[in-house]
């Protein structure tokens, strides 16, 4: 393979070029999983008080369709940046799509949930508690699939590391590789963290129930940051090479 003819974005070049039919694949399953958090599975609203209501579960479902465009946008930028496709990589996005499809349930509720907790139950929240058994219980499920959704996307950057040498891959790209991995871990362990905080805060005192979806919020800033330093490492490693 001649590598000096490909794209290069981020400092990696790009060896995924053509669009494949599991890429196809796993676009359109995380298409569907986006619609199933849309903002109501109704009719469309033939009333202004009806919009006013699907408007107020408007906060929700973009958050959602964030968290699960994250997933989408690693694997897509795994896909272009290695190309990759033998039978590891595609058992891992049939089990990318299948946890998708899982996860989208427990997203919704617990989104709705802390939308209607962070405006003070303008937007409405669709997590009908009956226990504390329940609440422990749906961000446990949670939490267990957004650490597999991030485990998946680490193994596929761990399993092209393991090919570096059958992809060419250079001092950049290897770093690009690694810190997708170190990036997911940091979700595993966040995921984990609220997991067990669910698991041990006690039932009576009530400020710390809102702490299992608290611990997420800290990703707002360990990733941007590490994101950033690594991006900046990358760079500096592909222009040595460009300069070589």
């Amino acid at each position: 393979m001649d590598l000096s003819k490909l794209p290069v974005e981020g400092g990696v070049r790009q060896r995924g070029e053509q669009v494949t039919r599991l890429e196809t694949f796993v676009d359109a399953a995380f298409a569907f999983a986006m619609t199933l958090l849309v903002v109501s599975f109704d009719a469309m609203p033939d009333s202004f008080a009806e919009l006013y209501d699907a408007l107020r579960r408007l906060p929700a479902f973009l958050a959602g369709f964030a968290i699960l465009g994250m997933f989408w946008q690693a694997h897509h930028r795994f896909s272009r940046r290695f190309g990759l496709e033998d039978s590891t990589i595609v058992f891992a996005s049939m089990l990318l799509v299948a946890a998708t499809l899982f996860y989208v349930y427990p997203l919704r509720m617990v989104m709705s949930a802390a939308m209607g907790f962070f405006t003070g139950g303008w937007a409405p929240s669709e997590f009908k508690v009956q226990s504390f058994l329940e609440f422990r219980l749906i961000f446990v499920i949670y939490g267990v699939g957004f650490a597999i959704l991030a485990a998946i996307i680490a193994w596929m950057n761990l399993h092209a590391l393991r090919k570096a040498d059958v992809l060419q891959l250079d001092a950049a790209e290897r770093l690009a590789a690694t810190s997708e991995v170190i990036l997911n871990v940091v979700l595993i362990a966040c995921a984990t963290a609220s997991v067990a905080v669910a698991l041990l805060i006690p039932p009576h005192i009530g400020w710390m129930q809102a702490l299992p979806g608290a611990m997420y919020g800290l990703l707002g800033i360990a990733m941007p940051v590490l994101a950033i330093r690594h991006g900046r490492r990358i760079q500096a490693l592909a222009d040595q090479r460009d300069a070589g």
